[in-house]
């Protein structure tokens, strides 16, 4: 008699094994969260043998690689437990990774080539915004997102189980809006690879194929700024974008004792979630001074009050749940003492603290590495240092057909993200040949994001008006690591300086920095910062070129036929 597997739902409580050892987890929660939520956070050692652990928790540094089932260096953040796993800490010398040893291949001529009206990479909010605007204009749509489950850093959508708050319940009707709306959604998707015109390149079912749209929009979001003081890689410090997303997607606490430290309404919340959790709070440390501005403060209200509400109510919550912030302070230093995390805090509340995890949330950087390998042309924001993608008032960058929008061309919020969403996709589908007048629902949004988009802007600026920071930033010891990936440190990047090596591309092939997993995302800025230092003019071509695949692939997915079951 054949027996039929029994189909385990989502959140089931299963279980797989790390390092030999068993490890109760839920069916669909990320690897990365169970492990974390068991106590294991130390997931792989690099070459030189130093131990590593979940740091971004959105599949960019590369450090929670751990082995899975025979399959070496997977991201434990990116994937999603499995009955019976069994999971062992990477980068350790042994057998090569199981492989099919005759995988359904194609040739190069056979490669699938898809050819959509619009592609819309990214799941984010302004993604979402952006598939269902060019969606309603009667294009045909794909939406490619690399997770396995759409709403981006924002709307992070559960695993199991119901939405736990009004954000994430708006990000979950946004979803099934696109979804009715016939955009066809690409989970587990990596948009690796543009090309001139407009071709892209996509990992997807293990595979490659080749879409080709009339028009495209980026929404690639943007990465958490590394704040490099000593200790900033050791296992148990990651970034507050990290720990909210154990948190708000699979209901896991990083860790029983947390320290938030960093800049922003984000860190705010994220230690009132977890807090509500069950987490210890030990502090928030913020870099600016208590919010004490009246007239910032009416800006917020006036321009949009539920969010300001809900700011208030975060800091009322931390208050009332005892957790301490620490106005006009940084973390100075962290270091692995007792078999507990000891971090050194510096400014108006100098202290030292023991915890279990640190969150590191200094502010984000922008993500466009695909539109710059187009040829898409950058502005240098003369206020953050970051180069910015040029683009008009619907999106349009300087290449013909591809329109940008969200946190990967500068941080202005959900808010923002969701009203440019909508008219770049809407543009998008003009530019494709469609009539946006044909659409009532269409017109709706684009009216609302109008609206929208001038108001949150105002918002964002007295927002960030109150968290200006007021303390100067730690000056990095020459033992520090700015490469995390590589391990170079800053003394080394200053000795290449000192012996008259010039510009990003001759330190990167004098130290190796930047030539890590990552590719120079979280050094890039650092090593800019030090060559400005040193009267290196920066300008939209300084740093490092994006280079393809613009995230590490396995090779034999290049030539595996992504149809094949």
């Amino acid at each position: 008699m054949k027996f039929e597997p029994i189909a385990l739902k989502e959140g089931s409580e299963v279980e797989i094994a790390f390092e030999g050892e068993p490890v109760k987890a839920r069916h669909g929660e990320s690897v990365a969260s169970a492990l974390a939520s068991a106590g294991h956070m130390v997931l792989r050692a690099t070459p030189k043998g130093t131990e590593r652990g979940v740091f971004c928790g959105m599949g960019v540094c590369r450090d929670c690689l751990v082995d899975i089932d025979g399959q070496r260096n997977v991201r434990a953040c990116m994937t999603k437990v499995k009955p019976g796993m069994e999971i062992a800490r990477a980068g350790r010398a042994g057998k090569p990774s199981t492989t099919d040893p005759n995988p359904p291949h194609v040739t190069i001529d056979s490669v699938k080539t898809e050819t959509p009206d619009v592609l819309v990479i990214g799941a984010g909010p302004a993604g979402l915004a952006a598939a269902l605007a060019a969606r309603r204009a009667g294009a045909h749509v794909v939406l490619a997102d690399e997770r396995a489950i759409p709403g981006g850093q924002y709307f992070k959508q559960p695993s199991a189980g119901q939405t736990i708050d009004a954000q994430q319940e708006e990000g979950r009707r946004l979803v099934e809006d696109v979804r009715h709306a016939g955009v066809d959604i690409w989970p587990e998707t990596l948009v690796w690879g543009a090309f001139e015109p407009l071709v892209f390149a996509v990992n997807r079912g293990g595979g490659t194929l080749v879409v080709q749209p009339r028009a495209a929009v980026y929404a690639g979001g943007a990465f958490e700024r590394p704040w490099p003081v000593p200790g900033w890689t050791l296992p148990g410090v990651m970034t507050t974008g990290a720990a909210q997303t154990m948190w708000r997607t699979d209901r896991r606490l990083a860790g029983k004792r947390v320290l938030i430290a960093g800049n922003g309404p984000l860190n705010l919340q994220v230690a009132a979630e977890l807090a509500r959790g069950g987490a210890e709070l030990v502090g928030v440390v913020e870099s600016a001074a208590a919010p004490r501005s009246p007239p910032q403060a009416a800006r917020l209200a006036i321009n949009a009050p539920r969010l300001a509400l809900q700011g208030l109510r975060y800091l009322v919550d931390c208050r009332t749940m005892g957790v301490p912030v620490i106005y006009r302070s940084q973390l100075a230093r962290i270091a692995h003492v007792e078999g507990e995390l000891e971090a050194t805090i510096a400014g108006a509340g100098a202290r030292t603290v023991r915890c279990d995890t640190v969150c590191l949330g200094y502010g984000f950087l922008p993500s466009s590495d695909l539109p710059r390998s187009l040829g898409a042309r950058c502005d240098r924001d003369p206020a953050t240092g970051m180069a910015l993608l040029r683009r008009d008032a619907e999106g349009a960058t300087t290449v013909d057909g591809l329109f940008a929008v969200g946190d990967c061309t500068g941080l202005g919020g959900a808010r923002v993200a969701l009203a440019d969403g909508a008219l770049a996709g809407a543009a998008a589908a003009r530019h494709a040949g469609f009539d946006l007048g044909r659409s009532a629902a269409l017109s709706r949004q684009l009216r609302r994001a109008g609206r929208d988009t001038v108001r949150h802007r105002r918002f964002q600026a007295a927002l960030w008006t109150i968290f200006k920071p007021t303390v100067d930033e730690v000056t990095p010891t020459p033992e520090t690591v700015m490469c995390r990936c590589e391990e170079v440190t800053y003394g080394e990047v200053e000795a290449a300086l000192a012996e008259g090596i010039g510009g990003a591309g001759a330190v990167k092939r004098r130290t190796r920095v930047g030539m890590g997993h990552c590719q120079g995302r979280y050094c890039g800025a650092l090593l800019a910062a030090i060559l400005e230092r040193n009267g290196h003019r920066s300008d939209e071509y300084s740093g490092f070129a994006p280079r393809l695949p613009v995230k590490p692939i396995a090779i034999g997915s290049l030539a595996r036929d992504p149809s094949a079951k």
